[in-house]
Parts: C-alpha cells; structure tokens; sequence
C-alpha cells in the first residue's frame, strides 16, 4: 500500500508546483494595463479584417487524402522490408502479397470513390469560369 501513498504524493507534487508558480506569478508580476496588448499579434503586421475567415472545403479534402496516402506510405514500408526475409523463409508468394493487394485495392477504391465525388478536383473561381465559357461562345 505504501507504493499508492508514494505515487499519490508524487501526483500532488506534479500538480501543486505548476499551481503554485503561476499563483505566486499572478501575486507578483506587474500589471500594466495597455490597449497592445490586448491586439492581435501578425508577425509585426497591421491585422486587417476578422479573424473569422472561411476556407474553401476543398483544402480539408487534400488534407484528409494526403493523411489517408502518408498512413498507406507508413504501412507498406514495413511490409517492403520484411517481404524478402518471408519470401527467404519459405513463405508462400500468395500469403505474402495476397494481404497487401486487399489492403492497396480497398485504397484505390477510396481514391476512384473521391475522384468520382469531385473531391481531387480544385474549384475554379468564377472569374476563370466566366473566361471559359467566354471562350467557347
């Protein structure tokens, strides 16, 4: 029992210091109140506008593609590497492709899925829309 009461006393210590330094900082810091400091900070630019700005679907859909192809990259690596050494020990050529085959086909169905929906396609602004269909008139 008396691990408990060490491991207790070590998780009061780990949150009674943080707790203390900022009360002790919160009694003895100045305080200058300015209207600055409570401005927005842009890298020692002027802020412009809102900071309520909203962007274009599209930049989530890359991103989550570019999530979706990093995490395939990092689980066939691994199964790159160890693929001769299975091969080396008698391991059949089906068992050791037959895995991965499913894996990179249910990927190239999620890619062919989000092409078909439009979501690798960028959206044209509706200057360059207007320059299109100018040009085929």
């Amino acid at each position: 029992m008396s691990e408990w009461i060490a491991i207790g006393a070590l998780g009061l210590v780990a949150v009674g210091i943080p707790l203390g330094m900022m009360a002790v900082s919160a009694l003895l810091r100045p305080s200058v109140p300015e209207q600055g400091k409570r401005a927005t900070y842009e890298s020692g630019e002027v802020p412009t506008g809102t900071a309520r700005v909203q962007f274009n679907i599209q930049y989530y859909m890359v991103a989550l593609l570019f999530v979706v192809f990093d995490v395939e990259t990092v689980l066939i690596l691994p199964w790159t590497v160890i693929y001769r050494s299975a091969l080396e020990q008698g391991v059949g050529l089906t068992t050791i492709l037959g895995p991965m085959l499913v894996f990179i086909g249910a990927l190239v169905v999620g890619l062919v899925w989000a092409w078909r929906n439009g979501a690798v396609e960028w959206v044209k602004s509706p200057l360059a829309n207007r320059r299109k269909t100018e040009r085929n008139t």
